[in-house]
């Protein structure tokens, strides 16, 4: 079954999606919310783009070229669907590739600009396989894990050039390890806690290719929800909260 669903941000922003793929969620609104893009960017690259949300979210922000990689034929046909439905193909394309092997078909120093919303979860960690390969392959390092994905970033970004993805913060010993090793040095860094009072639960990063290791911004926190259980005015202010997505279903 699929639908076309509001993605929440933009009225008129549309994207497909289907029941047995991963959907888009609050992840990669404040992934896409939280990259900034310096005007030496060229062309802004997605490591596992799924249906296009970030890049999607990331068309109102910039007008710059945009491309998604993704290693799943039906995340890619639904993410070239939505962009088309968008009317974005001048802008954003879309690319059936293993992020493993970029390495041999693109220059290095290539991008300016990698983003990601990547698996969380290691394949022998306590979260569940999904009994769909699909869902699992997005959300567990089955074909794409926390190393290789910071090493294909370093490979194929410019001296200079930014890295920006979204992570579990309970993940943050590993990625700084990762970082560190690559020569990422992390610039700025925002914890995502899902309500007052409760632990932070993801980490939004931005780490700079050769970059200084001093420098270091820490962003205010973002928080979810309020005390009251409400949304907060900052998490209205990226989906326009009240807005209902309609959405039309698709045999």
């Amino acid at each position: 079954m699929e639908a076309v669903h509001q993605l929440f941000a933009y009225d008129g922003l549309k994207i497909i999606q289907r029941d047995d793929l991963t959907s888009f969620s609050i992840d990669s609104l404040l992934l896409a919310d939280f990259v900034q893009i310096p005007k030496r960017v060229r062309t802004i690259v997605d490591f596992g783009c799924g249906n296009a949300p970030v890049l999607l979210y990331l068309s109102i922000k910039t007008s710059k070229p945009m491309i998604g990689f993704d290693i799943l034929p039906e995340a890619v046909d639904l993410a070239r669907r939505s962009v088309a439905l968008n009317g974005l193909q001048d802008r954003i394309e879309i690319r059936e590739e293993d992020i493993r092997t970029l390495h041999e078909r693109y220059d290095a120093s290539a991008f300016d600009l990698i983003v990601s919303n990547p698996p969380f979860f290691k394949v022998h960690e306590q979260s569940p396989l999904n009994e769909s390969t699909l869902f699992s392959v997005a959300r567990h390092e089955l074909t794409l894990d926390l190393d290789t994905l910071v090493l294909q970033a370093k490979r194929l970004l410019s001296t200079g050039g930014l890295f920006c993805f979204i992570h579990r913060v309970d993940r943050l010993e590993d990625i700084f390890r990762v970082l560190s090793q690559r020569k990422m040095a992390i610039k700025r860094l925002r914890f995502v806690y899902p309500k007052a009072g409760a632990n932070a639960a993801m980490v939004l990063i931005e780490a700079r290719n050769n970059g200084s290791s001093t420098g270091l911004k820490l962003e205010p926190p973002f928080f979810v929800l309020d005390e009251q259980g409400q949304e907060t005015e900052a998490m209205k202010a990226i989906h326009h909260f009240g807005k209902k997505g309609h959405h039309e279903a698709r045999p």
